[in-house]
């Protein structure tokens, strides 16, 4: 090899090793970019926290609201889970401000509400309740309807709201009587968890899985990448985790 192509080698190897120290340099401050942003969860419930982890995103922390979930007099189901949710996630947001570690993060909040033509079902708390709640549910399709609400770190919030159609088998009493028995009914909108037992009454569903569960994940990643939160590199770090 004469002088020359010695040298144009050389200048070569150096460009090469230049490139890729840079882009390591590249990958280094975006991963350190992206570790700032923070996402709250203004609800504990399990359901929701576990279709997060389903999609690739673990929220920092955690940071339920506690509000008044009672429906206004003439509140439609679809008007009420707007309202709810999007009370939550200021209620979150609001109380998170005084907390260095995540007064930047994005706040996501969730409402969901069962309904009957214009009737809401909530949550039942006691044993009758929930045997009402299954009562009116038994043997008609009713409406589900998830409002997801994000905060930004600025504090502008957007919205989207879906709506899922299940039809429920006519329940017997037998059928009835032994799901309150295994309590799968607490804390759930209707009385009932499509995710459960109560599987087994489901005839048809018309619409999001997930939204009746609790949180409609075409929806969450919509808004979330929309607003520049890295889901997708949320992703990619898990392919190289699990290679």
């Amino acid at each position: 090899m004469n002088f020359a192509k010695a040298l144009k080698a050389s200048a070569s190897k150096e460009d090469r090793q230049k490139q890729r120290k840079s882009s390591e340099k590249d990958d280094a401050t975006a991963k350190r970019a992206i570790a700032t942003y923070d996402l709250v969860l203004a609800s504990e419930s399990p359901r929701r926290l576990a279709l997060l982890e389903q999609i690739g995103i673990e929220p920092t922390a955690l940071r339920p609201a506690s509000i008044d979930e009672t429906p206004k007099k003439g509140e439609r189901p679809r008007s009420l889970a707007q309202r709810l949710a999007q009370a939550k996630a200021m209620a979150s947001y609001e109380r998170i401000r005084d907390e260095d570690r995540l007064k930047n993060a994005f706040v996501l909040a969730a409402d969901t509400v069962v309904s009957v033509g214009r009737l809401s079902i909530g949550k039942p708390e006691y044993l009758d309740e929930a045997a009402n709640a299954l009562a009116a549910l038994s043997g008609r399709t009713h409406k589900v309807y998830t409002a997801v609400c994000l905060v930004t770190p600025e504090g502008r919030s957007r919205m989207r709201t879906v709506e899922t159609r299940v039809r429920l088998k006519r329940l017997n009493r037998q059928e009835i009587e032994s799901y309150l028995a295994c309590g799968e009914w607490r804390g759930k909108a209707g009385g009932y968890a499509i995710q459960g037992i109560a599987g087994a009454f489901v005839q048809k569903i018309v619409g999001s899985y997930s939204n009746v569960v609790g949180l409609p994940l075409i929806e969450v990643v919509g808004l979330l990448v929309g607003e520049g939160f890295p889901v997708y590199f949320n992703w990619l770090n898990r392919a190289e985790v699990d290679a």
